[in-house]
């Protein structure tokens, strides 16, 4: 995976073995994602690499992110719940996406086409990252899976263990046991699971 920014733009992100091959997809959006790096670097913002991927920041704070897939390229933005999104643009990246957070885009005309908007949504973004703003936290319901409630109420130290994770963590494991179609696979899950609950680790965690 690259820590160098200028390795994203040149040869890919490092993530695959398409990685500095003509079948990457930063060489097949390579004129869009020039575009876009040029919009947000004239922004005002610094370009660092995280996660392999180039990523725009004011001070410490993370602003947005430019991504490339087979079937588009994107600019992702980090806090998107303080977006107003007057343009209607940001789509969610995915289900379970909780804020509109991503525009995308299937050709480098498009990038020019949308520049001013561009412009003004990394402004808006880049002037919360530099005022500490921070969307306020939001309580989540989370619906458990009927194979998780039973494994909890049969087990008491499991469901110790698990409403004393935080909020995100619990939520892997919901999305984790709750991403089966089958009742035997998500009961599977939570067995396996359940070592990662005990020791206060979400379901990605290891």
């Amino acid at each position: 995976m690259i820590t160098d920014s200028n390795t994203y733009f040149t040869q890919g992100c490092g993530r695959c073995a398409r990685f500095d091959t003509a079948d990457c997809a930063t060489r097949i959006w390579a004129e869009g994602l020039a575009q876009l790096r040029t919009i947000c670097l004239a922004s005002g913002l610094r370009e660092t690499a995280k996660w392999g991927h180039p990523v725009y920041v004011e001070g410490e704070r993370n602003v947005a992110l430019i991504g490339a897939f087979r079937e588009d390229f994107t600019l992702s933005f980090f806090n998107p719940a303080l977006m107003k999104d007057p343009e209607a643009v940001l789509e969610r990246q995915g289900p379970n996406t909780r804020h509109p957070n991503v525009i995308r885009f299937a050709s480098a005309a498009r990038v020019g086409e949308m520049r001013p908007v561009l412009e003004a949504y990394l402004a808006e973004a880049r002037a919360y990252a530099a005022q500490g703003l921070r969307p306020p936290k939001e309580e989540i319901a989370l619906e458990l899976p009927e194979e998780l409630v039973a494994a909890l109420d049969a087990d008491p130290e499991l469901a110790e263990a698990f409403h004393a994770l935080t909020p995100g963590r619990q939520k892997s494991h919901v999305l984790q046991v709750g991403g089966a179609k089958k009742a035997e696979t998500r009961v599977a899950r939570v067995e396996k699971l359940r070592p990662l609950i005990l020791a206060g680790k979400g379901a990605l965690d290891r």
